[in-house]
């Protein structure tokens, strides 16, 4: 990869390499854009493939970052860490914490916390060394775990692809499939079963299956059909790229809505997905739960606030749909669309001086 050339193409500001001897720390930090603010994303750690496939990571998912937040009216950018290891045997808290010291030199345009492969204990180690984190455990000061909030989102945004489809935005009798059992779909789980759907469920780790379908009374079908399970939702809840210009045709559901980032392999097949007559909630509105929760840390944790925040997510996405559906585009562009707008709106406003120190 011609590294200057991917920084380019997805339109990022910096990129930085962390290495640290002692501990094997290898991990890279993408700051997107910082046009609303300092860039807020989580850290994720992976065991890549190649360090060209975690830097295609960093990223994709910093720029995802980047739309979410101006999505969800935030002043933040877009960044994110990843940290190339196994989560299962290569956590230590020396690595978080030289990760931590990596993250202080920056000070303060990137701030981050869990993802995929880390959670808010791996930060404790962390917040030892720097002051940048968010979404520790509420005893070391944070908000806690951001799944509760981030799968409620989900629902929101199931709710409004069912009111713009079918009318009615109740999910009693509706059946919908959910890719991914790790914290977030397990909890997505509980949240549509409680609000009476029909169930089915897939994840690559059985025991993820056995536990959710034991405690929830939901069907298990293998992780490589799932995308061809006929149902009113498909919520990919694992990893991204999950529709490609292959899997696309192989849906079988009215609405996409799930936790996953980076959902389109290639941003064009939301225009594939609207032309088939499926409806695509972006996955950058949909999982905004958490990324509401960690923000508010910043401003003085308020959960009702963040609740309302995430209740909105419903109006946020009927407008969407409507508005796709009177400008015959696809529903990712047009939020696309308005994040460009956002973006472009708040760097004209700070034009204005305003009579603080000189910036010269």
């Amino acid at each position: 990869m011609n590294i200057f050339d991917a920084m380019e193409r997805h339109g990022h500001e910096q990129v930085i390499f962390n290495y640290d001897k002692a501990t094997g720390l290898k991990a890279i930090i993408a700051i997107h854009d910082t046009t609303l603010g300092p860039a807020l994303g989580g850290c994720r750690m992976w065991p890549y493939a190649s360090e060209e496939a975690a830097l295609e990571d960093a990223l994709r998912l910093s720029e995802g970052m980047t739309y979410k937040a101006a999505a969800a009216g935030l002043d933040y950018g877009g960044g994110k860490a990843v940290i190339i290891g196994n989560p299962l045997t290569d956590k230590s808290e020396a690595l978080f914490r030289a990760f931590g010291r990596f993250l202080e030199t920056l000070g303060g345009r990137f701030i981050t916390g869990e993802d995929v492969g880390t959670d808010g204990n791996d930060f404790v180690h962390a917040a030892r060394e720097t002051r940048y984190l968010v979404a520790l455990p509420e005893a070391y000061g944070g908000s806690g775990d951001t799944g509760a909030v981030t799968s409620f989102g989900v629902l929101q945004a199931m709710r409004a692809g069912l009111m713009h489809r079918y009318g009615d935005d109740s999910l009693r009798g509706r059946r919908v499939a959910v890719q991914g059992l790790g914290k977030v779909g397990r909890q997505v789980v509980a949240r549509v079963v409680e609000a009476g759907a029909e169930v089915v469920v897939a994840d690559i780790d059985p025991q993820a299956v056995g536990v959710v379908t034991a405690q929830y009374g939901v069907e298990p079908v293998d992780p490589w059909s799932i995308l061809e399970t006929p149902c009113d939702i498909f919520s990919p809840c694992a990893l991204g790229s999950v529709i490609t210009a292959e899997t696309v045709e192989r849906l079988r559901c009215a609405i996409v809505a799930g936790s996953a980032n980076n959902q389109l392999a290639d941003e064009r097949l939301g225009e594939r997905l609207r032309e088939r007559g499926i409806l695509y909630a972006p996955d950058f509105i949909t999982n905004a739960g958490g990324l509401l929760q960690v923000a508010d840390e910043l401003n003085g944790y308020r959960p009702e606030r963040v609740r309302h925040r995430v209740e909105a997510i419903y109006d946020f996405l009927l407008t969407l749909f409507r508005e796709s559906d009177a400008r015959g585009i696809a529903t990712n562009r047009l939020a696309l669309t308005l994040v460009e707008e956002r973006l472009k709106l708040y760097h004209d406003i700070h034009r204005i001086f305003t009579g603080g120190r000189s910036r010269t």
